[in-house]
């Protein structure tokens, strides 16, 4: 087992926003291991409640960093296990009456994508029993921003196991150890699935239903590491989350000669132009959206695929239309023969104002100190909400949790590029037949993929376009679910979107593992 250090209770903690479902206020362990001495655990537990709808949470909190081992061999077999990395993870188990975890209770591991970004956006966005609170596009607060209790938190219905893969987070390699390891799909892959094996067998939790949550990237891992318990370890999810899901890089990649990109991005520009007021005025957003998607996948692609074949006449329509749905002028769309990459579209839709607009979330807009930039040097919504995101994370972790680390904490981890997909030489890069192999073979396994409108990182489209192509019998494209919000990437910045999500995340875990 773990090395773990639990405080001794302390007094009860005020709930306030800043320290509510704190629970027992934890002692300061040190966690510091010098590079020479053999690496150990170094895990905080401390317990809380938290008030919902439905009554009191009373859970467990693990928090710190666990020791990713691989086992070594030579000429005469077996010789050991070899410390390679350690691993920030959090995890919270519910409390039965008895103090205990409940091992019969689901549980749902965590990461968000990049690659390259920590957990902290779903820890304290979405699923974790706090969240943080900064407001939302148009009506930011000013930082650090703040941290609430969560009511509505995916804890209620499944313990959580939050994971920042190595070199995010507080997540390193070891001395001696190479990072470019890990820094690849391959890597990470073996990596996370590593952990959630050993987690699994510490915790005793190997007949608790299992699944997995992804966001972005995060959704490509997911999937990808389902298939490897899989087949590696026999371990099968019950359901994997798939939030703003991308699975085929071809559909978000913009190369010479697939078209897929642009086909898949085209209604999810006029969504953006539609919440701007540069097109669609006077139709509702669903219809607006209907209606570029059928372009899109009509007249649109049929232009790209003709090329030069396409007579004037009808490209004139399919320019008119195109500058009709997103709010891009006839000229532009024309001079840009009829591809706009989503960088372009961020810089050009809003130009006439001298404003860029996000390409996490289109509904957040910036400034350039210039109007004739082809891209925009930054994205408006990491600037506003990285920083609220960071300073909550490490005041929660040293004050509630019981964990702190001196070493800076990598939401965003530029250590991690070049990231490499050396699997995928010579081909795409897409996990898309590895979920229709998983759905094919378990017929239990349920898939929610949740997609915001506003998203212009991974398009709504594109993921629908994904899920048709899979190749699966009827029965089991029944078992994939999809749920649309009036937000960006993280969709859940959006309150009315994030307690709807909530609630659909809630209903499809009982569906998973009922």
């Amino acid at each position: 087992m773990s090395e773990e250090t639990t405080p001794d209770p302390g007094p009860d903690t005020a709930h306030d926003d800043a320290t509510a479902g704190a629970g027992t206020a934890p002692e300061r362990p040190s966690t510091t291991t010098t590079l020479a001495e053999e690496p150990a655990d170094t895990l905080v537990t401390t317990e809380h409640t938290l008030a919902t709808g439905t009554g009191d949470l009373r859970y467990r909190a693990r928090s710190g960093r666990l020791v990713l081992r691989r086992e070594t061999s030579g000429e005469k077999g077996f010789e050991g296990h070899t410390a390679v990395a350690e691993i920030a993870v959090t995890s919270y188990e519910v409390l039965d009456g008895g103090g205990s975890p409940d091992p019969a209770r689901p549980v749902t591991f965590v990461f968000n994508g990049g690659p390259g970004a920590s957990s902290v956006w779903l820890h304290l966005g979405l699923l974790g029993p706090r969240r943080v609170v900064l407001g939302d596009a148009g009506d930011l607060l000013p930082p650090p921003g703040r941290l609430a209790d969560n009511p509505q938190t995916l804890l209620a219905v499944s313990d959580l196991v939050f994971i920042d893969p190595v070199s995010t987070g507080w997540s390193r390699v070891r001395s001696g150890r190479d990072a470019k390891e890990f820094h690849g799909y391959g890597g990470d892959v073996e990596s996370v699935s590593e952990l959630i094996r050993l987690w699994t067998t510490r915790n005793d939790r190997w007949l608790s239903p299992k699944l997995l949550a992804g966001e972005s990237y995060g959704t490509l891992r997911a999937v990808a590491v389902a298939s490897h318990l899989q087949q590696r370890h026999h371990l099968h999810v019950n359901g994997i989350m798939l939030i703003s899901m991308v699975l085929d890089m071809g559909t978000i990649r913009f190369h010479p000669g697939d078209d897929r990109a642009y086909v898949g991005f085209l209604p999810t520009y006029a969504a953006i132009a539609h919440y701007h007021g540069a097109a669609g005025q006077g139709v509702a957003l669903a219809d607006h959206l209907a209606a570029a998607a059928d372009f899109a996948r009509g007249a649109y692609a049929a232009a790209l695929a003709a090329g030069s074949h396409l007579d004037a006449e009808e490209r004139a329509r399919v320019v008119a239309r195109a500058a009709e749905l997103t709010g891009l002028s006839e000229d532009y769309l024309d001079r840009a023969g009829l591809r706009v990459e989503h960088q372009r579209f961020y810089a050009e839709l809003l130009r006439h104002e001298r404003k860029v607009v996000g390409r996490l979330d289109g509904r957040f807009v910036g400034h350039e100190d210039d109007a004739v930039h082809e891209r925009p040097s930054v994205d408006p919504f990491i600037t506003a909400t990285g920083g609220p995101y960071t300073a909550a994370y490490l005041h929660y972790s040293a004050t509630e949790l019981g964990y702190r680390n001196d070493l800076p904490y990598k939401v965003l981890s530029e250590l991690v590029h070049p990231w490499s997909y050396k699997e995928f030489e010579g081909r795409a890069v897409s996990v898309t037949e590895d979920l229709g192999a998983l759905l094919r073979r378990n017929p239990h396994l349920r898939v929610h993929v949740a997609c915001g409108y506003y998203d212009g990182a991974t398009p709504f489209a594109a993921a629908e376009d994904t899920v048709a192509q899979l190749r699966v019998p009827a029965e089991a494209l029944e078992r994939v679910e999809t749920a649309y919000y009036e937000s960006g990437h993280m969709m859940y910045l959006h309150e009315p979107s994030r307690l709807q999500q909530c609630e659909d995340l809630r209903a499809f875990v009982a569906r998973a593992t009922g």
